[in-house]
Formats: structure tokens, sequence, C-alpha cells
């Protein structure tokens, strides 16, 4: 059993050189985006554990940005916020994968 409900990781690998990676994308300035909407909407709480995390680079760098929801497991790329608060609305709050995603 996971000590969280979801635990939600966010690539924010910068590569050197103009690499293919996530923080191209402003992977960092979502990933903050998104742990601030998580405690809005309460959903970081223990009844709800939703879990914000930072990853070092998740190997996926061409499919970027990336993030992966666990347990299960569900990898997702995003353009922007908006991306963000429909992983967060149904995935997150409702257990709904969002398949135009999903990678």
């Amino acid at each position: 059993m996971s000590h969280y409900r979801y635990h939600v990781f966010f690539c924010t690998n910068q590569r050197e050189a103009g690499s293919a990676c996530c923080n191209n994308h402003g992977a960092q300035s979502v990933r903050d985006y998104a742990k601030q909407r998580i405690k809005a909407l309460k959903l970081d709480s223990n009844s709800q554990g939703v879990r914000i995390n930072t990853a070092g680079c998740l190997d996926r760098c061409d499919e970027g940005p990336v993030i992966v929801v666990y347990p299960a497991g569900v990898w997702y790329t995003y353009v922007d916020k908006e991306d963000i608060d429909e992983i967060i609305e149904e995935h997150l709050r409702n257990g709904r994968i969002v398949e135009r995603l999903k990678i």
C-alpha cells in the first residue's frame, strides 16, 4: 500500500548544450504550479494524499516534458498549465486517466 493516494514526479532535468530535456519546456515552474494547485485544492491532506515531487532525468526526454503518477505508473506529457489542471481534476481528483496526454 502506497503512503500517498497519488505520488506525482515531475522531471525537471536540465541537460547541457541544448539537448532535449524537460526543463527546456519550463518543467520546474509547471511543477511549482502543480504543487500550489494541489495545496489550494487541499488534495495534499492525509485524506486525499497527493504528493508532488521533483525528479531528475526520467529518461523520456524526446517525449517531454513528462510526469509519472504512481502507484499505477501512468506517464503523461503536457504543454501548459491547462494540461496540468486537467490531470489534477481528472486523474488526481476523480481517478480517471487523461488519455489524450498519456504517453
